[in-house]
């Protein structure tokens, strides 16, 4: 994870920002809960521009992280619930595969052994995934 959490806004245009509106955070429309927002990075990565993507929580409160940081602003993360949604981007004749991963919370710092890890990842796809949002 790189920085920290925060609250994923709707979009405000510059008439309400001049009218002083206040900025509504997003919801998930099929569990109501409020969406957060971090980036993380897969050192693992070759291709740069999948090395670091963007993560939403859905919680009602922010999410805090449970592990300590690493480097400075940088800290390994494990995630609950994380699922990967497979989307096209991109446009024109330039499209590629990209995807939208969403999770409902941080585990608990030292939930599971490192072995015990390794071979459950090897066994599901979504726990691939879940890899490389530390």
């Amino acid at each position: 994870m790189v920085g920290e959490v925060s609250a994923d806004n709707e979009f405000q245009s510059r008439e309400e920002r001049a009218a002083n509106r206040p900025v509504r955070q997003k919801v998930d429309e099929v569990t109501g809960k409020r969406q957060w927002k971090f980036t993380a990075t897969d050192p693992g990565e070759a291709k740069a521009k999948r090395a670091s993507f963007e993560v939403t929580l859905l919680a009602d409160v922010q999410p805090v992280p449970t592990t300590s940081e690493a480097l400075p602003g940088m800290r390994p993360v494990e995630l609950e619930g994380l699922t990967a949604e497979p989307r096209v981007g991109g446009q024109g004749e330039f499209k590629y595969l990209t995807y939208v991963f969403r999770a409902t919370g941080f585990k608990a710092a030292g939930s599971g052994s490192a072995g015990g890890a390794k071979s459950s990842r090897s066994s599901t796809s979504s726990s691939s995934d879940e890899s490389k949002a530390a």
